[in-house]
This record gives C-alpha cells, sequence and structure tokens, in this order.
C-alpha cells in the first residue's frame, strides 16, 4: 500500500531548529527589555468565547467577519482560536480582579495566534507575536514608552528599513461625529469607490483609507481628516505623547491616514513598517483601547498597547543571527562499541557542569565522528578508546586525562 505524504496544513509552517533558535533568542530579547520596563509575563488561552470578539475587536472588522477560525464545541458553545492578544488580556484583566492592582498593570504575552487569510510572505494562517500592553492610566508617556520598547525591540533584533507612522484617533464621541462627515463625503462619490468600501460605508467608512483600489485612492486624496477634528483634550495628549518621542530622539511620520484594522482604537494608534517586507510592510503596531476594558464587562480603564509579528520581525531582520553557543560544548567520541556505558556517563557529568555535550550515537568511524564534532560547533572532543584523551576542536591537541571528573575540567577549562 503506497501512503499519501503527509503536509502541513496550507497557511501555516513548520519552524525548522535554525529559525526556532532565531525565535528563541528573539523571545530572550523581548522578556529582558520588557522586563527591564516594569512589564510582566502573561498567557491568555488560544481559544476564548467568540463573543469576546466580537464585542471587542469589532462586528465589522474584517477578522470577525473573514478571518476568525470560529466552531462549535460538543457543549454547543461557540470558540474562536484567537486572532489577535489584547481582547484576550483585556478578558483577564477583568476576569482576576487586575483593577485591584496597583495601576497601571503592565503585562507582555507572546504565542501562536490564528487568522483565516491568504497566505503569502509574512502572513500566515497560523503565526506568532510578541505583544505589550499597559492598562490604568492614561498618561501619555505610557503611549510614548510603549512605542519606544516596540523600536527598541526592532532595532534590537536587527529589522532593517524601519518607519513609524503616528496618528490620532481622538475620543469615541470624535469618531462618530467624524464618522457621520465621511459617510457623507463618500456617500457623494460611490461610484468612484471599490465594492468592497462601498459595502462597509455605513459600518466602517474608516477602512477606505486602507483600500489599495485604485479609484478609492484617488477619491480619498480631498477626504476630512480625522487628526483635524480632534478635541482639545485629545490634541492636547497626542501632542505630549509626540514631545517625549522628539525628545527621545525618535523619528516619526504623522499619518492622518492611519486607522488601524481594529475597532477599539482611540487617541494614539501607531504602526511600524519595514521595506524590506515589500506590500505587506507592517512589522508591528498598535494604540490606545480606552473602552475596551469596560467593552468586555470591566469598569472604565483606560489602555494601551502593541503587537508584533515574529515571522515578519525575522523577514526583514539581518540575516546573520549568532547560533546559540555555550562557553564549552563537547562532543564524545567511541573509539569502540565497548565504552557506550562510559561515554554515556561522561555526558552526563559534562552537562552537570555546565557544558553542552553529545555522544556518537550513529555508528560513524572514529574520523566520521571528528567531523560531526566540529559540525555541532563542539570546542572539544572527548575519546573514549583504551585510554580517555580530549581534543581541543580549534588548536588539534590532543592529550590523556585520568578519568571522567578530568576530562570534565580538561573541557570546561
Amino acid at each position: 500500500m503506497t501512503s499519501t505524504k503527509l503536509q502541513a496544513p496550507r497557511g501555516t509552517s513548520d519552524v525548522l531548529p535554525e529559525d526556532a533558535e532565531r525565535r528563541r533568542q528573539l523571545g530572550g530579547r523581548s522578556a529582558e527589555l520588557l522586563g527591564r520596563a516594569g512589564y510582566r509575563p502573561v498567557e491568555t488561552p488560544v481559544l476564548e468565547d467568540t463573543e469576546l470578539f466580537a464585542r471587542g475587536v469589532g462586528e465589522s472588522t474584517d477578522i470577525v467577519q473573514k478571518e476568525m477560525f470560529t466552531f462549535e464545541d460538543k457543549g454547543g458553545r461557540s470558540l474562536t482560536l484567537r486572532p489577535e492578544g489584547t481582547a484576550g488580556v483585556c478578558r483577564a484583566y477583568v476576569e482576576h480582579g487586575m483593577h485591584k492592582l496597583p495601576q497601571p498593570v503592565k503585562l507582555w504575552y507572546s504565542g501562536p495566534f490564528f487568522r483565516h487569510e491568504a497566505p503569502q510572505a509574512g502572513r500566515y494562517r497560523q503565526f506568532a507575536q510578541v505583544g505589550a500592553e499597559a492598562l490604568g492610566s492614561n498618561d501619555p508617556s505610557i503611549d510614548a514608552e510603549l512605542i519606544l520598547l516596540l523600536a527598541d525591540l526592532l532595532a534590537g533584533a536587527g529589522v532593517r528599513g524601519v518607519r513609524l507612522r503616528l496618528s490620532s484617533l481622538g475620543n469615541a464621541a470624535t469618531r462618530r461625529r467624524y464618522g457621520a462627515e465621511l459617510r457623507a463625503y463618500l456617500g457623494a462619490r460611490e461610484s468612484e469607490l471599490s465594492e468592497q468600501v462601498r459595502a462597509r460605508i455605513d459600518q466602517n467608512p474608516l477602512r477606505a483609507f486602507d483600500s489599495d483600489d485604485p479609484g478609492t485612492r484617488a477619491a480619498m486624496e480631498d477626504a476630512p481628516r480625522l487628526l483635524d477634528r480632534l478635541e482639545p483634550d485629545d490634541a492636547e495628549h497626542f501632542a505630549a505623547v509626540r514631545e517625549l518621542l522628539d525628545g527621545a530622539g525618535l523619528a516619526y511620520e504623522l499619518d492622518p491616514t492611519l486607522v488601524r484594522g481594529l475597532d477599539y482604537y482611540t487617541r494614539t494608534v501607531f504602526e511600524f513598517e519595514s521595506v524590506e517586507l515589500g506590500a505587506q510592510r507592517g512589522v508591528g503596531g498598535g494604540g490606545r483601547y480606552d473602552g475596551l476594558v469596560e467593552e468586555v464587562g470591566g469598569p472604565p480603564t483606560p489602555g494601551v498597547g502593541w503587537a508584533a509579528g515574529i515571522e515578519r520581525i525575522l523577514l526583514a531582520a539581518e540575516p546573520a543571527v549568532a547560533a546559540a553557543r555555550w562557553p564549552a560544548r563537547a562532543y564524545v567520541v567511541l573509539a569502540h562499541a565497548d565504552g557506550r556505558g562510559e561515554a554515556f556517563r561522561l555526558v552526563r557529568a559534562l552537562r552537570a557542569a555546565g557544558a553542552a555535550a553529545e555522544m556518537e550515537q550513529t555508528g560513524r568511524s572514529l574520523k566520521g565522528q571528528l567531523r560531526q564534532a566540529a559540525r555541532t560547533g563542539a570546542t572539544h572532543a572527548v575519546i573514549v578508546g583504551e585510554a580517555l584523551e580530549v581534543r581541543d576542536m580549534d588548536s588539534g591537541e590532543q592529550r590523556p586525562v585520568a578519568g571522567v571528573q578530568e576530562a570534565v575540567r580538561a573541557v570546561i577549562g
């Protein structure tokens, strides 16, 4: 019988050891950077009630309308594989009474997320993100802090060609008034718009700014801008954010057409892009969401945060990333099969002492084992034969040792 070759589902990808090592390094860098700023790790479930995203992300968004993986469990409950992280963090904040803690509550997370969209470079149906959220403060310094943390993370990862777009959406009342003005503008030019934009003029007219359709883009050139309609306190908040970013020396571009793809944003919004990513150039972004905690059942609570795509960061980063290194790495060579037990004890002793250690396990020749030692990046080869010997892989110098402990000392140095 001929069996069918199985492959990963379309839109997903295996992470092989070389890329997994780069991801691990990025995760460590994120934990260190965000931990120094007072952000603590949090993990939320991959499965959430569908209602969380319908209420939190917004019924009119592409995510809710088109991109969620949603199904009924055996109890008839509608569940969704999480398409983004902020709504789940806000739900956890409410459910576990974090509003009673000293504010702001600063959290960060990383893990897999899921969206049913057309797969392409840097965009998968299962993808990984790292994100940070600060809940419980409307101070503009929190907005600026988070923007600078993401800038530092991208710089530390070696992301090339970075551009920061920045804007403000004001408050919910301002957006409602502006939405009515924009609907009237779009209605008068409906024949120039794409079918997709016409279909959601009533639900979400701001998304017209995201359209790639040439006719729509031409029509939007003279559209009113929300940034020009901000109320005084929102304009003051945005000016304070920009002043802090200017003081930190971070370059950015004011972009009044930046609206982001989620309904919960208020006030500050931002997006980091990389020219290395082509058409799908967004590498990370976020903004303020002062009404989201209340929307998912909590008390009125300001919040701000961001998420960045791990695959996109690595695609846009410098390709050369150092492999994981230990101060000492040994490969235990078997000169004859009778030494297997001693080799096994030696490997365990080396690992217990803090060295990385592997042993021959496939029956290679002595010459082949030494080549394998070099391939693994070993600093030393420990040869188990009639005598025990340690070879320095850089110099080629080889000397006998009296036993396991002396071999460990020779490797550790």
